[in-house]
């Protein structure tokens, strides 16, 4: 089952179950790594993106195979694939530019999933398809623009982070504005499977690296 049709069916769950609820119907609490080459090329990024408890308790259901009611990541192996073999398709809800040149991705990898405290966490690395040496700056979008999936990159020290970077690195963080209430009102009366018309909203989290 690919992502989307795993999205799909939180949908239709959460219609079946009662009234319908506001978009978004997931929730991720995320953080996010940029990966420097000794050489101080940008490699790639690595997204710790957690769950609701919500949606952790739906797409976790009947894998706790041997019964001992924990999961352990062997048991969450093939949906931690899933996730990698469908994120493609929704642009790993990630965009990058770097010196302010559009990126491709990579194939991404070490994908594992861990269940703590009823919330799933998914962690993966997405590389570069090409390191950018000679960094000067490096623009991540993060957040899913049909706000199907509301993506709150977490307030700490640890929201992004750079790894290995060169001296005098600094990230600068930009979050969304909280939506007003009749925004809010006019998606809660979406359709719960209709796709919200959010062209005039910014639902994404961007993050800025500014090198010397």
């Amino acid at each position: 089952m690919t992502l989307s049709a795993l999205l799909a069916a939180v949908a239709m769950v959460i219609g079946l179950a009662g009234p319908a609820r506001a978009h978004p119907h997931v929730f991720v609490s995320a953080r996010a790594e940029i990966v420097f080459a000794p050489d101080g090329a940008v490699t790639a990024l690595k997204h710790i993106w957690s769950f609701d408890e919500a949606y952790s308790a739906y797409i976790t259901q009947g894998l706790d195979k041997n019964g001992d009611g924990k999961l352990t990541p062997d048991e969450l192996v093939e949906l931690a694939k899933v996730n990698m073999d469908s994120l493609p398709d929704v642009g790993f809800f990630t965009t990058a530019k770097a010196n302010g040149r559009p990126q491709e991705f990579g194939v991404p990898h070490d994908a594992s999933l861990s269940f703590e405290n009823k919330i799933l966490t998914l962690t993966y690395t997405l590389p570069l398809k090409t390191p950018v040496r000679a960094i000067r700056s490096i623009g991540l979008e993060i957040g899913d623009p049909t706000y199907f999936v509301a993506f709150d990159i977490v307030d700490g020290a640890d929201a992004v982070i750079t790894k290995d970077a060169p001296k005098g690195c600094v990230v600068r963080i930009a979050r969304p504005p909280k939506l007003d209430a009749e925004t809010q009102q006019k998606l809660a009366q979406e359709d719960i499977t209709a796709t919200p018309d959010t062209s005039g909203l910014q639902v994404t989290t961007r993050a800025l690296v500014a090198c010397p």
